[in-house]
């Protein structure tokens, strides 16, 4: 399985595996990633469900090297592919598509609540939203399209399925998937090192609970202001469609949990 480098801009290659099924491409780029972070010069290493992005210096790194580093990694085996972490993930099955996606599958809603639930996960990659992350391992009889028209508001910590993925709204967002039950625990906290309860490469297993016997929900995290510290900038004439935008640094290397660099103020 030869990784394959594609020149994206300067300071930026992608890693394709052609040769490869999309779990074993998978596997090998979030193996990849773990490696390449380590290197001097890389700010960033984010796998996707079977290829690998990643953003780099290249004052201090040249494309040349980075595709010599590529090529020499040694390959990924069956087993590796991420952190090894297993998670349990408490989850009431009582989402308002539970019923529609039984029918779908021909199953009762506790035959579809006793598969997902009895399944083990692995985390591909995380997207679409800062720590969602997608989870393969999903029995087939339960993969389901996405819906034709999205909800405009899905509530945080929703079970979902989308196509022959599975995964937890972090926050309340937009979004297609079916939402087959909820879970209060918190998968996102800006403020943590990685932001992302979810890596790529964990395990993943729900515990099926009533409504009432899930945990309560942890309390928002405490956010950081600089109260009392003198302004370090003042907007002296904004001119027509200016924006500020984060310096590249600002969020650098948290790509892997779904969360860009910089942006706009």
């Amino acid at each position: 399985m030869r990784p394959v480098p594609f020149d994206v801009r300067d300071g930026a290659v992608l890693v394709e595996f052609p040769e490869a099924s999309e779990a074993d491409a998978n596997r090998a780029s979030v193996t990849l990633a773990a490696r390449l972070r380590e290197r001097p010069g890389v700010h960033d290493a984010i796998p996707g469900a079977r290829s690998l992005l990643v953003l780099f210096d290249p004052r201090r790194l040249s494309h040349d090297t980075l595709r010599d580093a590529i090529d020499a990694a040694p390959p990924a085996g069956p087993a590796e592919g991420g952190t090894r972490r297993t998670l349990t993930v408490p989850a009431a099955y009582d989402g308002p598509d539970l019923d529609d996606l039984a029918r779908r599958s021909g199953l009762s809603a506790a035959e579809v609540a006793r598969r997902h639930g009895g399944a083990e996960y692995r985390v591909a990659f995380l997207g679409f939203a800062p720590g969602f992350a997608y989870l393969t391992g999903l029995p087939p009889e339960l993969c389901a399209p996405r819906l034709p028209t999205p909800r405009t508001r899905v509530p945080a910590g929703s079970l979902a399925i989308g196509g022959c993925y599975t995964g937890i709204y972090p926050g309340a967002s937009p979004g297609g998937w079916r939402l087959i039950g909820r879970t209060t625990l918190r998968l996102l906290d800006p403020g943590a090192d990685p932001p992302a309860l979810l890596r790529a490469g964990d395990r993943v297993r729900f515990e099926a609970v009533s409504a009432g016997e899930l945990p309560p929900p942890a309390s928002p995290p405490e956010r950081r202001v600089a109260d009392g510290r003198a302004p370090i900038l003042r907007i002296a004439s904004p001119g027509l469609s200016a924006t500020i935008q984060g310096v590249p640094g600002g969020g650098r290397g948290l790509g892997a949990s779904g969360i860009p660099p910089g942006g706009a103020i």
